[in-house]
């Protein structure tokens, strides 16, 4: 009787190890580390529309060479490719979203980097015999394709500082802001007053 109660009892902690060990291991998963902290390192608020604000997302990705797949008054997507060794492929995607908060506008942006590996898989062509029908025969020839090996989201704030940065200079003019004066030399001389003489 005892023996069994014992043996229930190494059973029950061994279930009770196994399922904090179980436990240990998710609480320490990617998705409960995922922390939503008051940081503002994928948003800023802007001055204007979100027509404006995407606009100039729009305009900050083509001046860095980024190829726009997507534009409108509240989203816009753009990519760019890198190729840093002879069989590694990189592509950046930008996703910002434009909404509107009273009289300004929230942009958010993510950054996704996704990194391609050069994998070769040998060709085999079928080669007729006779009686036994069609043989498949592989030969020499490869055909080379890009495998997607791992894909991130960008997290470094420096790089979204200075993509905020950037954006702020394709902003338009806020309202009520003055325009620039033209340079001296364009300024039109006063025509000389006429006197009446006579």
């Amino acid at each position: 009787m005892r023996a069994s109660r014992l043996s229930s009892a190494v059973v029950a902690l061994g279930s009770a190890l196994i399922l904090s060990a179980c436990g240990g291991r998710a609480a320490d998963s990617t998705l409960l580390r995922e922390s939503f902290d008051s940081g503002d390192t994928f948003s800023r608020t802007v001055d204007g529309r979100p027509g404006d604000a995407c606009e100039a997302a729009r305009r900050t990705l083509l001046s860095q060479g980024y190829a726009i797949a997507r534009a409108d008054d509240a989203q816009v997507e753009g990519n760019k490719n890198f190729q840093p060794r002879e069989d590694d492929h990189e592509q950046l995607v930008l996703r910002i979203s434009c909404a509107p908060r009273g009289s300004q506008t929230l942009v958010f942006v993510s950054a996704v980097q996704d990194r391609y590996a050069l994998k070769k898989s040998p060709t085999s062509a079928s080669v007729g015999v006779g009686a036994l029908g069609s043989v498949s025969l592989p030969f020499g020839s490869n055909d080379d394709s890009l495998v997607k090996v791992a894909s991130s989201t960008v997290t470094d704030a420096d790089f979204y500082r200075r993509f905020f940065q950037r954006l702020q200079q394709y902003l338009p003019p806020a309202a009520g802001t003055p325009s620039p004066l033209p340079p001296p030399s364009a300024v039109p001389e006063p025509a000389p007053a006429r006197t009446d003489q006579g």
